[in-house]
């Protein structure tokens, strides 16, 4: 129980919900290395994948929206004999609500599909029918509709795109925060984040982002989210049946 909690204080404070003014969550862009970038047929820039802070692959999307949706219960479930007397909700009654917020979403939005994954802590949602402003006044209905978490919004305001982590959290897998942050000060430093980097994708191997839970509303995949949707699920691998971190 001291290593779970251990685990979601590092994860509060590495989404900015610990020392805001300190972290600068949101607050302006981050500095990201770029690992690779993918272009349309015209060669305009559609997608990057960088490393965040601590260590993650991220997906990060000019026009394909994603939607985090936490549901921290999930993560911290208590026993249900324990629930009965705290009044508590079951993570999974959790579930089943949001996934009926999403449904009613497209029944109000004629030709709306979505892609529903099940995270650790919660859902991810991929809109898979069309591409959409992060900004824009529409893609914020759709996050009220959907109860898209407040710092997730916050970042796809700053940054001007949608977000996605790709790979699992450090600490998930029992490893630690990379020892240095990029931009590197000198080659040492980079080597020590390189080293870091290997013994974190071994630690890794063996874990996934997310699972597919079902699809809902229109399933027609428009041509410039098809590419993200295969990269997405490649890299958070998937259908692998593997523990999710």
């Amino acid at each position: 129980m001291a290593r779970q909690a251990a685990r979601q204080l590092a994860d509060r404070f590495a989404r900015g919900m610990i020392a805001k003014t300190r972290y600068g969550y949101g607050d302006r862009p981050f500095r990201e290395p770029v690992i690779r970038d993918m272009r349309d047929e015209s060669n305009e820039l559609t997608a990057v994948l960088s490393r965040n802070s601590y260590g993650c692959l991220v997906l990060n999307t000019s026009r394909v929206m994603f939607v985090d949706v936490d549901i921290p219960q999930l993560e911290s479930a208590v026993p249900g004999w324990l629930r009965k007397l705290t009044r508590k909700p079951a993570p999974e009654s959790l579930v089943e609500q949001a996934l009926g917020r999403a449904d009613q979403w497209c029944r109000r939005t004629p030709g709306w599909g979505w892609r529903v994954y099940r995270t650790r802590a919660g859902l991810r949602l991929l809109a898979t029918h069309g591409l959409f402003e992060p900004e824009s006044e529409f893609t914020q209905s759709a996050f009220d509709a959907v109860n898209a978490d407040p710092l997730y919004r916050k970042l796809c305001q700053t940054q001007k795109c949608f977000r996605a982590r790709v790979t699992p959290k450090p600490w998930r897998c029992d490893v630690g925060i990379p020892p240095v942050r990029w931009p590197f000060a000198d080659g040492g430093a980079e080597a020590r984040f390189q080293s870091w980097v290997s013994s974190y994708e071994v630690a890794a191997k063996d874990r996934a982002t997310c699972e597919l839970v079902t699809c809902i509303g229109n399933t027609a995949q428009h041509p410039g989210v098809q590419a993200i949707v295969r990269l997405h699920d490649e890299l958070s691998r998937v259908g692998s049946g593997l523990q999710l971190a």
